[in-house]
């Protein structure tokens, strides 16, 4: 260690801290591994030492420590982010709010909690005042409330609620500066936006206010189609249907279902599509109708009278990026794009990614909205051959083929989901982390405001 790393330790030796490098490899780490990129790029990355503070006043106290001794910080929640967020690429301390997890309080319309409370324990406690969560990851099971806020955004509930960047979603954000008197802020409105889906680089997150909602019954529903195309079309129908609500909307081209989602196969069809929702109990019968009216479509699968004693997965452990971690399981050379196609032109724009990559490029899509409009933001699998030739699909898919691709084998905010800087969050970070300490090398225009982007070439790694 260095003599400022040192000197950090001892001071921080009051606090509960692990240097076993076991743990804090362990702890270093998020799904990275999903995108063989970054698993080769990040493989040696590893913090110096993780501290897990218990409270507000630690967390003030431990940033005001490594602020003085110029150690880097990186905030750590369950690390089940897949681009690398969570992981501190200079070393340094690794916060991880662990024992930061509790509810604050519950009221008619919000919760609040820590942003070390998984994501389950939050629905739960929602539930039990007659209450429920509008979005969660489809990793709810482990994943925390901090990490979503921090690195997702989007998950089940989208349907009817849009992503993270709905202000109606995000209530309230608290978070520590790192300077030398650490501040503790509370961003509402627009201001929340300075540090939502910012990989902690301008702030420690403490606490979130989310809002809640009446709690619904969904039942998981699954929907066989004749082809990719003839089950988004019924999706879209399904989703703009007001008398239909739903909690979740997924759709997946045949082979998806056929190689990857074993656990239901007996009640499935070979060679369709399709098509999976949560679908709130009273609205059942509207859908059962819904789908008996579409040519081909039939209802394979319902939770409520299908399965009994089978312990099946849920059906948001099939969707998002859970479907590539079933993939992954089956197939190690299965990996993943995230992707905007034309919506305008979405069927047209389908058949294009078909002709030209084939069974390389499977697609799934998640439906959310995009200011009160459903739209279809897909999720596909990617049969990963070498850098070279998953760079090469990006670049055909953006250059000739008109689909915004979303980088997910990227490892800061402007490669990756943001797909540009962001200027409020660059700003908010020069007044609330003047040394750049916070998980640095993930925002580019903080390290090197004139990087160019080109195509196949990551930014850190001079590739």
């Amino acid at each position: 260690m260095s003599a400022e790393l040192e000197a950090c330790r001892a001071a921080l030796a009051r606090f509960d801290i692990d240097d076993n490098p076991r743990t804090v490899q362990q702890k270093s780490r998020d799904f990275y591994w999903y995108s063989p990129v970054l698993k080769d790029l990040l493989q040696d990355v590893c913090g110096d030492l993780v501290v897990a503070p218990r409270s507000e006043a630690e967390v003030i106290e431990i940033l005001s420590i490594c602020h003085r001794c110029n150690v880097p910080v990186t905030v750590r929640g369950a690390g089940t982010g897949n681009y690398g967020q969570s992981m501190p690429l200079q070393g340094g301390v690794v916060l991880h709010m662990k024992h930061m997890n509790g509810v604050v309080r519950i009221g008619n319309d919000h919760l609040v909690a820590q942003a070390g409370a998984v994501m389950a324990d939050l629905e739960l406690a929602a539930r039990e005042k007659g209450l429920e969560i509008r979005l969660f990851p489809s990793t709810t099971a482990t994943a925390t409330l901090g990490g979503f806020i921090a690195g997702g955004s989007s998950g089940v509930g989208a349907i009817r609620w849009g992503g993270l960047r709905n202000p109606a979603n995000i209530r309230r954000l608290r978070l520590v500066t790192m300077e030398a008197e650490p501040r503790v802020l509370d961003l509402v409105g627009d201001d929340i936006a300075k540090a939502a889906h910012a990989y902690g680089v301008n702030g420690v997150i403490i606490e979130i206010e989310i809002p809640v909602d009446p709690a619904g019954d969904w039942v998981d529903v699954l929907i066989g189609a004749p082809d990719f195309a003839s089950a988004n079309r019924l999706a879209f129908r399904l989703g703009e249907d007001d008398a239909i609500t739903l909690r979740m909307l997924s759709t997946f081209e045949s082979a998806i279902p056929d190689r990857y989602f074993t656990r239901h196969a007996p009640f499935l069809k070979s060679g369709e599509a399709l098509i999976a929702v949560m679908v709130a109990r009273q609205d059942l019968d509207t859908l059962v109708t819904a789908v008996d009216d579409t040519t081909g479509a039939a209802i394979r699968f319902r939770a409520d009278r299908d399965g009994a004693g089978m312990r099946l997965p849920p059906a948001y452990e099939l969707a998002w990026n859970h479907t590539t971690l079933r993939a992954i399981k089956i197939d190690p050379s299965i990996t993943y794009l995230q992707m905007m196609l034309p919506q305008d032109d979405l069927y047209d724009a389908i058949d294009r990614i078909a002709e030209t990559f084939g069974d390389e490029l499977i697609l799934h899509f998640e439906f959310t909205r995009f200011s009160d409009k459903v739209a279809a933001v897909a999720m596909p699998l990617l049969r990963y051959e070498s850098t070279e030739r998953l760079e090469e699909v990006v670049e055909i898919l953006e250059t000739r083929l008109g689909v915004t691709v979303f980088n997910p084998h990227r490892v800061t905010l402007e490669e990756g989901g943001m797909k540009r800087t962001d200027p409020a969050q660059l700003e908010f970070k020069r007044h609330t982390d003047p040394k750049g300490l916070l998980n640095p090398g993930k925002m580019i225009a903080w390290t090197h405001p004139d990087w160019v982007p080109a195509p196949g070439r990551i930014f850190l790694f001079n590739r």
